[in-house]
């Protein structure tokens, strides 16, 4: 009896239920819920969002992944075609033979080098002996673009063929002129384009070649490049970015060295000799190729190569007013090789002068005012122990000096 009345109580709440009555605990205990139909679509909902979720991470990943080769191909690109391709920092007294060289000076242009990747290139002026050489590989058997350093050519061809002397302004633009001392001493471009432009080709070339480009600076050392002269304008830029840039010719740091000498010493262009040893040491006598007519010229260049030194593009050179320093940076970029700084410069003392020629090769530290950087720290080096100070013996005479016949003469 009491589980009929209890079947007939549940019976009549669901039908109280469903025609809309208020439904008893127990007959909603009982009754049939949508709960699964809710659940579904929540799951629904729920596999939506993961399934959006996912194509959002695939996506995002699939854009990182086109980013990261978009990003590394250009990055290789970069390298490919990048005019960094050689290192800026190396030992640069690798496999350098010292036997005949002079040690006071080997060990002054190491120190003042460093970890750069280049060429120290020091010179006896007044006989033509290479005192050292650091990085022998580089110097002899490698050529460069000369960059600004072929001024010295240009100024000194222009003033050879009256084109100008050191007042001379010449105007650049506008209102903007110049004279040779401060083009020099800026390292100015226009201003030797235009040399290069009233000078022409030929003469150009004649003047580079008496000055000793385009053939080997010293006499007898083995493995010497000749460097390059071109036989017609360079197509970049003509004469003008020949005489602003040295485009199309490419010089040894041996060559810069003896033309360095001839204008220290007052027209003289020696034969550079290497001893090899202690005994051709003392066998050395100077070899003469040629002598330069530009006696009277070298008064009117000098200020220029001191003025960079001064307050110019080498100021880095600088050290002591009572020892001063004459002469011209260069940079410039050659792509398939390397970006270079160059500077060639000689001091001007009573005693024991000397020729210093710095190359560098590399990246973007190298230029030419940290190459006038190195070149015045091996000047430094040299005056701390006191190398410019007393007069050395020297035993050659006049009659000592031997001329040979060469291609050119003035």
């Amino acid at each position: 009896m009491y589980r009929l009345a209890i079947s007939r109580l549940v019976a009549l709440s669901l039908v109280v239920c469903l025609l809309g009555g208020t439904c008893s605990p127990l007959a909603a205990a009982t009754a049939k819920k949508p709960v699964k139909k809710t659940a579904t679509k929540t799951a629904k909902k729920r596999t939506t969002a993961t399934v959006a979720k996912a194509s959002a991470q695939k996506a995002k990943k699939a854009s990182y992944s086109r980013s990261t080769k978009s990003s590394t191909a250009k990055a290789q690109r970069k390298v490919s075609y990048s005019p960094w391709v050689t290192p800026t920092y190396a030992d640069s007294t690798y496999g350098d033979n010292v036997d005949g060289e002079d040690l006071v000076v080997r060990r002054a242009a190491v120190e003042a080098l460093g970890p750069y990747n280049g060429t120290v290139v020091a010179v006896d002026p007044k006989t033509g002996r290479i005192l050292t050489i650091v990085n022998q590989k580089l110097a002899l058997r490698s050529s460069f673009q000369p960059c600004s350093t072929i001024k010295i050519v240009a100024g000194l061809a222009a003033l050879s063929e009256g084109i100008i002397n050191r007042n001379t302004m010449i105007k650049l633009g506008g209102k903007y002129s110049m004279n040779l001392t401060e083009a020099l001493a800026r390292s100015n471009n226009p201003y030797f384009a235009i040399l290069g432009q009233k000078l022409g080709f030929e003469k150009v070339s004649y003047y580079a070649r008496l000055f000793g480009l385009g053939e080997p600076a010293g006499l007898n050392i083995e493995g010497e490049t000749a460097g390059v002269l071109p036989s017609a304008p360079p197509k970049n830029g003509g004469v003008g970015m020949m005489t602003s840039f040295g485009e199309g010719i490419s010089l040894s740091p041996l060559q810069l060295a003896a033309l360095m000498s001839a204008i220290s010493n007052g027209g003289t262009l020696y034969y550079l000799q290497y001893p090899r040893n202690q005994e051709e040491v003392k066998s050395f006598v100077p070899r003469v190729k040629r002598h330069l007519d530009i006696q009277k010229w070298i008064p009117e260049i000098k200020p220029g190569m001191m003025g960079a030194v001064e307050y110019g593009t080498a100021r880095r050179a600088a050290y002591d007013p009572n020892e001063p320093i004459l002469g011209k940076t260069g940079t410039c970029t050659d792509p398939a090789r390397a970006h270079m700084g160059w500077f060639g410069s000689f001091n001007d003392v009573d005693h024991n002068p000397i020729v210093v020629v710095v190359m560098l090769t590399g990246g973007k530290p190298v230029n030419g005012p940290v190459a006038a950087g190195i070149a015045g720290n091996v000047y430094r080096n040299l005056s701390e122990q006191r190398y410019f100070a007393e007069s050395k013996a020297n035993a050659f005479t006049p009659a000592a000096l031997v001329s040979t016949q060469s291609c050119c003469s003035n």
